[in-house]
Formats: C-alpha cells, sequence, structure tokens
C-alpha cells in the first residue's frame, strides 16, 4: 500500500489492498490480471462493478467470494485476513458470510423451488430445520413466489427463476451477496424485475451488495460505481439518485 494511502477502516465489512493476481506463474505465458486492487466495502453498501470485457472484474469477485487465491496483497473479510486460509476455513467462512448470485441461475433441476432455497442449509449443516424453512418460504413469498415453492425451474420464467436464486443467496443471512451479471441472460423487462427485487432485498435486510453488471441502466441505479479498466480501479464515486 502507498504510504500517502489512507489507513483501512477497521469496521469495513471488505477491505482489499494491493491485491495482485496472475496466472501460469513461472510459465512463459505468466500474465498478471489485477495489478494492486484496494478496495473498502462498508456495511449495507449497494455497490456496482463495472468495466470493459477482460478488464478483471470476474476475477476480482472470485477472489472477493474466496473462490480464488490472489497472488499478492491483503483480502479482510469481516475482520479476517483470508491469505494463508487453508480450505477449509475458506470453505468455511464463505458459507457464512457470503452469498451469490450468478447469470445462470444454477438451479438444481429436481429440486422444488423450496429445496433450492434450502440448499445451502442442507450443504452447510447436513439438514434443514424448521426455521430455515420458514425463513426460505418468507423470502420466496416476498419475491413474489409464494404460488412457485412447489414447482421445478422448469416450470419458471427466467426472471422467475432468478429470484428463486437471489432468495438461495438470502437464505443464511449473509452479511455481502455477490452478484455476477445477475440479470446479463434477461430480457429487458425481467431484468428490470429481477433489479427491482435486488434492491428491496437490499432495503429491506441490510444486506451488502456487490453487482458486477454491463448494464449502464443497472449501473446508474446502484448507490457507488466501481469500474475496475486492465486490472486497475479506473473509477469509484458514489451516485447520486434524483429525489422523486
Amino acid at each position: 500500500m502507498s504510504p500517502d494511502a489512507p489507513a483501512p477502516d477497521a469496521r469495513a465489512l471488505l477491505t482489499l489492498a494491493d491485491v495482485r493476481k496472475s496466472y501460469n506463474l513461472g510459465l512463459p505465458s505468466e500474465a498478471e490480471v489485477l495489478h494492486g486492487v484496494s478496495l473498502e466495502v462498508q456495511r449495507g453498501e449497494f455497490i456496482a462493478l463495472i468495466g470493459p470485457s477482460g478488464s478483471g472484474k470476474s476475477t476480482l469477485l472470485n477472489i472477493i467470494g474466496l473462490l480464488e487465491v490472489m497472488t499478492a496483497g491483503s483480502c479482510r473479510l469481516l475482520g479476517q485476513e483470508v491469505q494463508g486460509m487453508d480450505d477449509a476455513a475458506l470453505t468455511l467462512l464463505r458459507r457464512s458470510a457470503l452469498g451469490f448470485v450468478f447469470q445462470f441461475h444454477h438451479l438444481l433441476p429436481a429440486f422444488s423451488a423450496l429445496e433450492n432455497v434450502t440448499l445451502p442449509a442442507l450443504m452447510r449443516e447436513g439438514r434443514v430445520s424448521a426455521k430455515q424453512r420458514e425463513h426460505a418460504r418468507a423470502l420466496l413469498a416476498s419475491l413474489g413466489l409464494a404460488a412457485a415453492m412447489g414447482k421445478r425451474p422448469a416450470e419458471l420464467s427466467g426472471g422467475m427463476q432468478q429470484r428463486v436464486a437471489i432468495a438461495r443467496a438470502l437464505v443464511m443471512s449473509p452479511a455481502l451477496v455477490l452478484a455476477d451479471e445477475p440479470t446479463g441472460n434477461l430480457d429487458t423487462a425481467s431484468s428490470d424485475e429481477v433489479f427491482v427485487q435486488l434492491r428491496r432485498m437490499h432495503a429491506e435486510l441490510g444486506t451488502t451488495f456487490v453487482v458486477v453488471t454491463h448494464d449502464p441502466r443497472l449501473a446508474a441505479r446502484c448507490d457507488r460505481l466501481v469500474e475496475l479498466v486492465d486490472g486497475r480501479i479506473a473509477r469509484d464515486e458514489a451516485i447520486t439518485h434524483a429525489a422523486t
């Protein structure tokens, strides 16, 4: 970190400092795709992560999501330094602190909507408690899917499937939800519908969101915009919304 850079906020939900990521280490084809990224995410923020294809957005999101290991730098999540953690510790932190929404919903086709939403509880604890099942029902109902809980993914529209995925990401009450192009596979109307639900869940639950999007309309409806270009943060600014 530069000596002129401000000290990291110990209260921050997530702090990245000089994060670098290289692939093919030690080989002639070695390439660094993140070049010293520093970023702080506070609790309750709703952040758009944008940038051209190949800018490193997905790599950065995978590092934040504890799915990839950075080559150098520091990543602190909920006050815990993740660099040096073993796979078991990373898995435990990921399951307890993070929720994920992807471009493709990745719902299990043989499971009902409710069963898909309760899957994180089953994976984490080996069972689904009555309280967790009721929480999953409440999430689905709040997302307009009360009548679809027993339906399988093939019986749902694309927008409905993605709302099931949102409920699944939120069911374990994560501190941070990472959404990678969550509307990228939907038409405009469905994209707007899903984004409205993301914002509503953020407002109601106070969950922190980092959303990767290529859609400038959706990015403009976030509260903060972080732009990545060629593996570096080129812009980081708050978005001012007109009063309605």
